[in-house]
């Protein structure tokens, strides 16, 4: 089936928008801009993701920072290119070193669960592979809303003040007070619309540009870092920041229906939305709003979510063959699993996450997805001194059992949870899409991918359409306007359904699809999202 890119079958946020020279969408409109003004300045889609990706850290940190992690995936000359920019835990950190301190498990926030930064490089190395212009001009925009303020959106100020409220209770320590300096005026988070500076994160985003990210990993930012983390108790040191070094990866795909579906290759979980769409492609869907429709969809990442949790970790440390994982053989024995009735698999409770999500195009061909992240919001509750840099607590997703495949181990990367998504055609790029949101990542990649081929939604549809999300066990969310008839008959199949006040936990996405020579954008209707479009 093919894309009905144009159609508009009921009530939306939003309608497609449509441009050719270049197109950016983002959760944050003056992000989004950044990017398109770095388009009309020469820079190609490239150069607009990296700016819009900075610009992001300044005035959306509620969901990510210069200290996380970002992936990508890059159409350029005709080609997917991966990129895998996650940090490893430190050298000296290990599940015996935590034990001998009495630890008995990762927490969510403080030094232990901070793994290297991998943000910064991302947006060097994607600078000088594929961009145009300098990274320091790139880094402009946002250095300036650093320097100069901006006026805080009214989803940015709502999980700011929700983090605050968080962290007033749960931040303790000494270390912790350079969030509250940082992040707060007056001792307060900032309101709806009120201009807020971060003039350190400006000076930071300046030493980064100038430096192509050399700073942050072997220079005068290092050292920042390095010596935060010795005198308040931490495990990263300078030599970690040194060994660091983005991964350029091959993409892995399912083809569904016709189109290829493509992600980053673990440690990240993109391939749990690939192995439910490769035990979905088994069934045939006639109807989106079916029962039977929503069923087959839920148990199908239930059991992709169970693979991942027992294979999924470091590409060279994983017991199975990702090829094996999604090879149809095995999806159509996973099909057969899938019954009348819903199944408790056995997989972990997932947890709530913070993450931006970005597309670009320009009028060249080259199209982009990328995604960054500070895990939970800010991250870790850590913001190194004099510097804006709050550090991410990717490293919570760790495993504390030794026995475990994603066991905390010096220098392993942990399972990830942030994945861009692409979608190609007879090895011709359809375009660049993502969902945010920790775990509910793969399954709104899934519910967003079968939106439009499956059920021929036009993008902007395919992100409105309520959501659901599998949480654990048999307990499944739904949005607000989810049709009471469909969970009725889901609770009749076993399924145990919670309908949830607020969007928040359902994720936030973007859209930029190719079509005739024509960039065509759809973008979220649950956050402060904006297309740019030239």
């Amino acid at each position: 089936m093919n894309f009905n890119y144009y159609s508009y079958r009921y009530p939306s946020k939003r309608m497609v928008v449509f441009g050719n020279k270049g197109m950016v969408a983002t959760s944050q409109q003056l992000a989004a801009h950044a990017g398109l003004d770095i388009l009309k300045k020469g820079g190609n889609a490239i150069d607009a993701a990296i700016a819009t990706a900075a610009c992001l850290t300044v005035v959306e940190p509620t969901s990510n920072g210069i200290g996380g992690d970002a992936f990508a995936l890059v159409w350029y000359k005709d080609k997917l290119h991966g990129l895998n920019s996650c940090g490893f835990a430190p050298e000296g950190i290990s599940i015996d070193k935590l034990k001998e301190k009495g630890i008995d498990g990762i927490p969510k926030y403080g030094w232990i669960p901070v793994t290297v930064p991998g943000a910064p490089g991302a947006w060097a190395e994607l600078s000088r592979r594929f961009g145009r212009l300098p990274l320091k001009e790139v880094l402009k925009p946002a250095i300036e809303y650093a320097m100069e303020g901006f006026p805080v959106s009214p989803t940015v100020a709502y999980y700011w003040e929700r983090a605050f409220n968080i962290y007033s209770k749960a931040l303790k320590g000494e270390e912790f007070k350079y969030w509250f300096e940082t992040f707060t005026k007056d001792g307060q988070p900032p309101r709806v619309g009120e201009t807020f500076r971060l003039p350190d994160h400006g000076q930071t985003l300046m030493e980064i540009g100038e430096t192509e990210a050399e700073s942050f990993y072997s220079g005068d930012l290092a050292d920042k870092i390095d010596a935060f983390s010795r005198e308040s108790g931490g495990y990263i040191r300078k030599k970690d920041l040194e060994r660091f070094k983005p991964q350029w990866v091959e993409p892995i795909s399912v083809n569904y229906r016709g189109y290829d579906i493509w992600e980053i290759p673990p440690s990240g979980q993109g391939i749990v939305a690939l192995m439910a769409l490769n035990i979905l492609k088994e069934f045939e869907f006639s109807h989106r709003e079916d029962p039977l429709t929503y069923h087959r969809q839920i148990e199908a990442i239930k059991l992709a979510f169970a693979d991942a949790k027992e294979y999924v970790t470091e590409m060279d440390r994983m017991k199975v063959k990702v090829e094996d994982l999604l090879s149809d053989a095995y999806g159509k024995e996973r099909a057969k699993e899938i019954k009348d009735r819903a199944i408790i698999p056995s997989c972990g409770k997932p947890d709530p996450g913070g993450t931006v999500y970005l597309a670009a195009a320009d009028g060249e061909g080259n199209m982009v997805s990328y995604i960054q992240s500070n895990y939970m919001g800010f991250g870790s509750g850590l913001v190194v001194p004099n510097t804006g840099i709050a550090l991410h607590n990717r490293g919570h997703n760790f495993s504390f059992d030794p026995g475990h495949v994603n066991c905390l181990e010096p220098l392993k990367r942990p399972y990830h949870t942030i994945i861009p998504g692409f979608i190609t055609k007879d090895n011709k790029a359809v375009g660049p899409f993502g969902v945010m949101g920790a775990f509910m990542q793969p399954q709104g990649h899934v519910q967003v991918v079968m939106n439009m081929i499956d059920f021929g939604l036009n993008p902007q549809e395919a992100l409105d359409a309520h959501r659901w999300q599998w949480v654990e066990d048999k307990k499944v969310f739904i949005e607000s306007d989810f049709p009471n008839h469909i969970a009725r008959e889901l609770e009749a199949k076993g399924h145990e359904i919670h309908p949830q006040v607020t969007s928040g936990t359902f994720g936030r996405g973007q859209i930029i699809l190719r079509h005739n020579n024509t960039l065509i954008g759809a973008t979220e209707k649950r956050t402060d999202s904006t297309v740019a479009v030239w």
